[in-house]
């Protein structure tokens, strides 16, 4: 896995089977904004509790639902191994299981960053759908954090102020960055 990563950023996210609505839209929508994570340098892998021939076969249905193509690996975890691992199982329900007893993954969803340090986790119960439109937010600020040494506040989006770190100075914030807005001394 971090040989795939490379010196990129990665989203890894679950989900509970192939097949399932909620997951559909959800793959399909993250197929449609991949050129958007691309763009800034964050590699995508899905993981369903499905085996390769199931995710062959649903890719499909993802393309036709979605109308798109889905061009990002998907991990076959029919054992739930790597879900068990990383804790993507549903602890609060483990009476949702599959034919073969196994209890069902939760959506969840692992920004990693270059140095293959987890940066993020949400985890949604399998009844909810993720927001693409934040993790792609999220990975926006993560990054501006990393490269400008600042933060961001609730909602930001690229283009908006953000946060000069309060062990920063002004005076060395305004060095460093130029024209600053002191809210707060």
């Amino acid at each position: 896995f971090h040989e795939w990563i490379g010196d990129k950023w990665a989203i890894l996210f679950s989900h509970p089977a192939d097949f399932t609505p909620v997951c559909t839209t959800e793959l399909g929508a993250f197929a449609k904004l991949k050129p958007e994570f691309d763009r800034r340098g964050v590699k995508m892998i899905g993981l369903s509790a499905n085996d390769l021939n199931s995710h062959d076969k649903w890719i499909a249905d993802i393309n036709d639902i979605s109308h798109t193509t889905l061009s990002f690996p998907i991990i076959a975890d029919p054992t739930r191994q790597i879900a068990w691992t990383y804790d993507m199982v549903d602890a609060q329900d483990t009476t949702n299981v599959d034919e073969k007893g196994i209890a069902f993954t939760i959506r969840s969803v692992f920004v990693i960053d270059p140095a293959k340090k987890i940066r993020l986790t949400m985890m949604y119960p399998a009844s909810a759908g993720r927001n693409t439109a934040e993790v792609l937010r999220v990975v926006d600020a993560l990054q501006t954090g990393d490269k400008k040494g600042v933060t961001t506040p609730i909602d930001w989006v690229p283009g908006e102020d953000v946060i000069v770190p309060p062990t920063v100075a002004t005076e060395d914030a305004r060095k460093k960055f130029g024209d600053v807005r002191e809210v707060r001394p």
